[in-house]
């Protein structure tokens, strides 16, 4: 027999072995390989933490996961800091993960570099997208923050070097969990008002975790997207970002990234002498050259005197060609004249009507003559042709009249008058229907017997047949 005590139903059951386990078995550390792994919609990840010999089912719900900074992969070797828990509802063993660190390298660390690797594979980092810097910068821009040493030594360093440049800070969090977000919102808000020739990114040095908003995706992305040329100078010169890759130019700290932005006011300034210096020679050359160009012109002007000679003699020259030219003009005009005036007599109206009359009456002739032969021609043709038209008539009558006589004749043969002749009669009922049977006529009705030489009325008496 059994005590009624000690029966259990399923879940009373299950929820007893729940509150041992929790109980008596504490949250610890494991080691295994992520396997299984699966992330719905709701948010939590499911996975089985597996070694050589053995596996458990693992849940992983989204309030814990804001520490995770790298992505879980199935084959990834982890350390899970889990508390053991029975899932009632389907009476499975699991544990409830609280912490999750990466076999062999860091959290942040692997996280910097699946990220790393995934914006290099989109083309984040291509140098065909990085913009140049600006040679002439009236206005920088800093993303930093105001109570930080980097703006004063940024300040510090562009009075020395280069002091007409203006400064525009964008005061933002560069340390914290919500310090990625202003970090976007002050790099988007300075490249929106498109006051800033370029844009320096900067913050002092640290450790991973305190320059871990600039490794933000959404930062990345917001530094890729930007109009503006970008100087990323976060950290020391050995600290890398991802925002280093993405930024258009990287500068090992702040006060480099002064320098980069900046030409130098010494250098400016020493460019500036040569390029007088320069100026002042190719202006002395330059009229030295004029001067003498000058003084050869001043050789080459002659007297008024010897000017005025010369063109009064050219003159005199001129207007003798230009007398020799009338007059030879004038003697060829006359001579042309002269021969069209005698052109003009041989080419007379009167000798040209004349002519033309003459001409006239021989075509006149001519065609007379051609108009006389061809109604001749034309006569006789056509009395040919009607002496040819009559025989082909009288031809073509007796031709029809012997065809004529020809259907006559074989008409006769087979017109029923000249079968009667030959005896035979056709005998036709009272419904004008010629009788070829005795079926089509009955007794007392009338005939009519047709012969070769009249017809025979009469009655029918009686009817045989064969």
């Amino acid at each position: 027999m059994f005590n009624l005590d000690e029966i259990y139903t399923v879940s009373s059951f299950l929820s007893l072995c729940n509150n041992t386990v929790e109980d008596n078995i504490p949250t610890c550390w494991l080691q295994g390989e992520i396997s299984n792994l699966a992330r719905p919609s709701s948010g939590h990840w499911y996975f089985s933490l597996k070694d050589n010999k053995a596996q458990i089912r693992c849940a992983l719900f989204r309030l814990n996961q804001r520490n995770i900074k790298f992505t879980p992969e199935n084959g990834m070797e982890v350390l899970v800091r889990a508390a053991p828990t029975l899932y009632e509802a389907r009476g499975d063993f699991q544990l409830i993960v609280k912490q999750v660190e990466p076999v062999g390298v860091g959290n942040l660390n692997l996280a910097f570099e699946q990220l790393k690797n995934k914006l290099a594979e989109e083309g984040l980092f291509d140098p065909s997208h990085k913009k140049p810097l600006p040679s002439h910068v009236n206005t920088i821009g800093v993303i930093s923050s105001s109570t930080g040493a980097v703006i004063q030594d940024i300040i510090k360093v562009l009075s020395k070097r280069y002091p007409f440049t203006h400064i525009l800070l964008f005061d933002s969090l560069v340390q914290g969990q919500s310090a990625a977000e202003k970090i976007g919102q002050a790099i988007a808000a300075a490249d929106n008002t498109e006051r800033c020739d370029v844009l320096i990114v900067a913050r002092g040095g640290g450790s991973l975790e305190d320059l871990w908003p600039f490794n933000e995706e959404s930062v990345a992305r917001i530094i890729y997207h930007a109009k503006t040329p970008i100087i990323s100078a976060i950290g020391h010169e050995t600290d890398t970002t991802i925002a280093d890759f993405v930024a258009d130019m990287r500068a090992p700290t702040p006060s480099a990234a002064a320098m980069l932005a900046t030409p130098d006011r010494l250098e400016l300034l020493s460019q500036v002498a040569k390029l007088s210096t320069q100026l002042h020679q190719q202006a002395w050359q330059n009229q030295q050259h004029k001067q003498a160009y000058l003084d050869q012109l001043k050789l080459r002007i002659t007297s008024p005197e010897r000017q005025v000679n010369y063109l009064s003699q050219q003159l005199d020259f001129l207007s003798h060609r230009l007398e020799s030219s009338a007059t030879r003009m004038i003697n060829t005009q006359a001579y042309k004249l002269t021969t069209l005036f005698s052109n003009l007599k041989q080419h007379s109206p009167k000798v040209q009507i004349k002519h033309a009359n003459t001409l006239n009456q021989l075509s006149k002739n001519r065609l007379n003559q051609q108009i006389t032969q061809l109604i001749s021609a034309n006569k006789k043709a056509l009395i040919e042709l009607n002496h040819r038209l009559k025989n082909a008539v009288i031809q073509l009558v007796n031709q029809q009249k012997n065809q004529l006589a020809n259907h006559a004749h074989a008409l006769g043969h087979l017109s029923p008058l000249s079968t009667l002749s030959r005896g035979y009669s056709i005998t036709i009922g009272a419904n004008q229907k010629l009788l070829t049977s005795v079926n089509l006529i009955q007794t007392k009705q009338l005939i009519q017997t047709r012969l070769s030489d009249g017809v025979i009325y009469s009655k029918v008496e009686k009817i045989e047949k064969n």
